[in-house]
């Protein structure tokens, strides 16, 4: 009763304070008809990584004053979660419309990208990426905290006994000396906030950048303990609109960056979203069913934020952003199905092969919309574009004089250089070449380096895309498979026996990215297959074959520093299941794979700042990560 209460006020509120505009649900005459009426997608060809084209007429944007900017990032949503059809194709896989109408009319209103990907399958490593502009690998970055008694670090190396291969350690950190998009927009007189789950690292927002924050913020919350919705997805809002209101008094323009926790449990959902969600997918329950409602809960909330927006009198010169950190969880990494444009059904991520955890379609493709001045609307872009890409675009939306092009780094493969590239050459096109345009980045090709066990995932796996092809490489199983990426999204068609110049072609890109950014690199396990007692040593000590070597002695760092574990004990051959099964002698164990994919060689682990607080907000992972974890 009380939450349904809540979510009618919430309801009346937002509609009241949107009455000047066009209200999601309403026919042109006003009447409450439930449904959304998006505005014709402008359907765009390019599909592009390479350097900007400056024939491409840019349209000016009407604001002259410096605008505003919000990023709304959603937990764990896949390319097929919400109301928004992606590319505007038939058959549409989206959710019903009344899932997430107002996301529905920021879309209709303003830009979709179609073929957008983040730079990881999990919380901390994409959400670095998204705050940064540089990828986990460079990073060092590549899978998320963990904490606890299921810390997984030396000592604790049971988990890998079975596996093939060693996944390597993960920084807590950003690196010294980084600059965040809080960093970037600070500098140019802007007020910048996070609110909501943080992940990226264990330091505070306000030491990366934010002047205001609600601390480093994990799954859980800042009450730790307590499943932080369905109240957190209201604060944090809460807390985004009232630092608003503060730098507009203050006469600053204002970044906000407002982070979603996850939906679990039914009872992390409202009422009246749960009936939403029962409506939208019948025969749904538990925990699927609360990231549903989970939805539409966010959903509101964005109408709330433009409804504040529009009370202010800056709804015309603020940008949204609006994405996730990665795909919805459910189903496992490997071929989707279904035909050549992989009409199959996923569970979670439908047409998509595979989900959270796996460098599949699924766990890394997701929603991408921009909304603003100078953004023209209803435009589906098939511009390849990444979470890297979020920092350069700002930069370039905020920059004093207003559009100041984002500088390319000198040394593109030092730690701290930012390797994605500005977006407003595609945001800001309009007539026939809206959407179109093209990216400059550091590199043509973009990389996704995952080098972890986790969520049935298949094994540690790199995927490299290069124009219409994906590469995929299994550590674990020793593969490469290709894709035609354009015209095979579900990844049912491997082309790499008919293709094996293409494989080569790619595979040598994947490897000299690599090295470039010293990497680091899973490392086979010559214990795999072993119980302790039968005389294998730890999977997690340093006798392993390497891939890759990690200090130049072959030794673990020392210093009694902390660092993340080394992430996922699922996975492999089967995953979870499979390895209970042969601890109980179930099932034979699979033998380490005969000859191991080269790998380039990694620079010996950074040591994390010793001037970073540690944050007491520590991502909890257990065992179950093989069923599901959080991040």
């Amino acid at each position: 009763m009380k939450w349904s209460l809540i979510a009618s006020v919430a309801l009346g509120c937002a509609a009241a304070l949107l009455a000047s505009n066009t209200v999601v649900g309403q026919d042109a005459a006003g009447r409450t008809n439930g449904k959304t009426a998006p505005k014709p997608a402008t359907k765009s060809d390019a599909k592009s990584d390479a350097k900007p084209d400056a024939k491409l007429p840019v349209k000016e944007k009407p604001a002259t004053r410096t605008p505003n900017i919000i990023f709304i990032q959603a937990e764990a949503t896949g390319w097929s979660s919400t109301s928004v059809d992606m590319d505007g194709e038939p058959p549409s896989h989206a959710r019903g419309p009344e899932l997430t109408p107002n996301l529905s009319k920021l879309a209709s209103e303003g830009m979709r990208f179609s073929d957008f990907y983040v730079t990881a399958p999990r919380c901390t490593p994409s959400r670095s990426s998204w705050v940064t502009g540089i990828s986990p690998a460079k990073m060092h970055m590549t899978y998320q905290n963990e904490g606890g008694a299921n810390r997984r670090e030396e000592g604790n190396g049971g988990s890998y006994n079975l596996m093939r291969m060693i996944p390597p350690e993960v920084e807590e950190y950003l690196p010294k000396g980084v600059q965040t998009t809080g960093d970037v927009l600070r500098e140019l007189g802007y007020g910048t906030a996070h609110f909501g789950k943080w992940h990226a690292g264990r330091a505070d927002p306000k030491a990366n950048g934010f002047d205001a924050s609600d601390g480093p913020n994990s799954n859980q919350g800042p009450e730790r303990g307590v499943a932080p919705n369905p109240k957190q997805c209201t604060e944090i809002v809460d807390k985004g609109i009232a630092f608003m209101r503060e730098q507009l008094k203050a006469g600053k323009p204002f970044f906000v960056q407002i982070s979603h926790y996850g939906f679990g449990a039914e009872e992390e959902a409202t009422p009246a979203s749960l009936e939403v969600a029962r409506k939208v997918a019948p025969g749904v329950s538990g925990k699927p069913l609360g990231a549903i409602a989970g939805q539409h809960d966010m959903d509101l909330q964005l109408g709330r934020l433009r409804a504040a927006l529009a009370e202010m009198g800056v709804a015309d010169n603020t940008y949204i952003f609006f994405s996730a950190d990665h795909g919805a969880q459910g189903g496992g990494g490997g071929g989707g199905g279904g035909g050549a444009r992989g009409g199959g059904r996923n569970a979670a991520n439908p047409p998509l092969s595979g989900a959270k955890g796996s460098v599949s379609e699924g766990g890394i493709r997701v929603p991408f919309i921009a909304h603003g001045p100078g953004i023209p609307a209803g435009v589906v872009s098939n511009v390849r574009a990444t979470g890297m890409d979020l920092l350069p675009t700002l930069r370039d939306l905020a920059g004093k004089p207003v559009g100041k092009p984002f500088e390319m780094p000198k040394e593109p493969d030092a730690q701290l250089s930012v390797e994605g590239g500005s977006l407003v050459s595609v945001l800001m096109t309009s007539g026939e070449h809206a959407g179109k345009g093209k990216v400059a980045r550091t590199r043509e090709e973009i990389v996704i380096h995952f080098p972890h066990y986790d969520l049935n995932n298949g094994g540690p796996a790199s995927a490299i895309y290069l124009g219409q092809y994906k590469l995929v490489r299994n550590y674990d199983a020793d593969t490469r498979k290709l894709f035609d990426i354009a015209k095979d999204r579900g990844e049912a068609n491997d082309l790499a026996s008919s293709m094996p110049e293409k494989v080569k072609e790619l595979e040598e890109k994947l490897d000299a990215y690599l090295k470039a950014v010293k990497a680091r690199m899973p490392r086979v396990n010559p214990d795999a297959g072993k119980a302790p007692a039968d005389g294998g040593t730890s999977g997690d000590s340093a006798g392993g074959t390497p891939t890759t070597p990690t200090n130049p002695d072959g030794a673990r760092p020392g210093g009694g520093q902390r660092r993340g574990g080394q992430g996922g004990g699922g996975g492999g051959q089967g995953g979870g299941r499979r390895r209970q099964q042969e601890q109980q002698g179930q099932n034979p164990p699979a033998n380490p794979p005969a000859n191991p994919p080269a790998s380039p060689p990694a620079n010996p682990p950074t040591t994390p700042p010793a001037d970073k607080p540690t944050d007491p907000q520590i991502s909890v992972m257990n065992d179950q990560v093989l069923l599901g974890g959080a991040a």
